[in-house]
């Protein structure tokens, strides 16, 4: 059997095969902590016959989700442990617990594409209990659509820049430094802006706002 693996790997297109699952495998398992950089490289990668680019969207967006599967686990079952091993979260978590009950199919289909709530938001939806097949269908949903249109942006990108410039391959690395920086400045200036407000004013739109309580000695 060894031997059968060891002629096999010495075939180039074994090995070529190999790299790319490689490749795959690392893009599925980086997009949970490199968010958009990862799925605009692997478009990047597609453009350059590095990757396919259907497999690519696939592997990104089932790494995202069974990333946060393990979050909704966390928030469901080990939801008070969170809180007090990571303060920071608390905040966030008890804010959009609320959300969570109100709009379950809203909130489990933004878990990727609130900025910011990321990581709070499907620990979320675990503590407030909603439905594992709410969150199952909604979470995949938007694990796949937030893949497809970054995966498609770095595609997109490539082939811009083979019309502009006529020759990708020479200025690769020159490609993948101006993608990697660019993600880099416009997710600090989201943090900065403290967008995760602007998420939650969003994904809460159409509540009324909660009734002040009256404090005694008023009229």
């Amino acid at each position: 059997m060894f031997d059968l693996l060891q002629v096999a790997t010495r075939h180039p297109h074994a090995v070529a095969a190999l790299h790319r699952l490689w490749l795959y495998i690392t893009v599925g398992a980086t997009g949970i902590f490199t968010e958009e950089v990862t799925p605009i490289l692997a478009g990047l990668a597609a453009h350059e016959r590095y990757l396919r680019l259907s497999p690519a969207i696939l592997w990104i967006a089932g790494g995202t989700w069974v990333a946060d599967l393990g979050l909704y686990y966390v928030g469901r079952w080990r939801g008070k442990w969170a809180r007090t091993r990571w303060p920071a979260i608390r905040t966030w978590m008890l804010r959009t617990f609320k959300l969570v009950r109100r709009h379950p199919w809203r909130t489990s289909i933004a878990v990727r594409w609130a900025y910011g709530l990321r990581l709070t938001l499907p620990m979320a939806c675990g503590a407030a209990r909603m439905p594992l097949p709410v969150y199952l269908i909604g979470s995949a949903i938007s694990c796949i659509t937030w893949s497809f249109v970054y995966t498609m942006l770095g595609w997109g990108f490539g082939r811009t820049t083979l019309i502009v410039v006529g020759h990708v391959r020479r200025y690769e690395n020159y490609l993948v430094a101006i993608v990697v920086i660019t993600v880099a400045i416009g997710l600090w200036v989201l943090h900065r802006r403290h967008v995760e407000d602007e998420v939650v004013e969003v994904l809460g739109a159409g509540d009324e706002p909660e009734p002040e309580l009256s404090h005694k000695g008023d009229a």
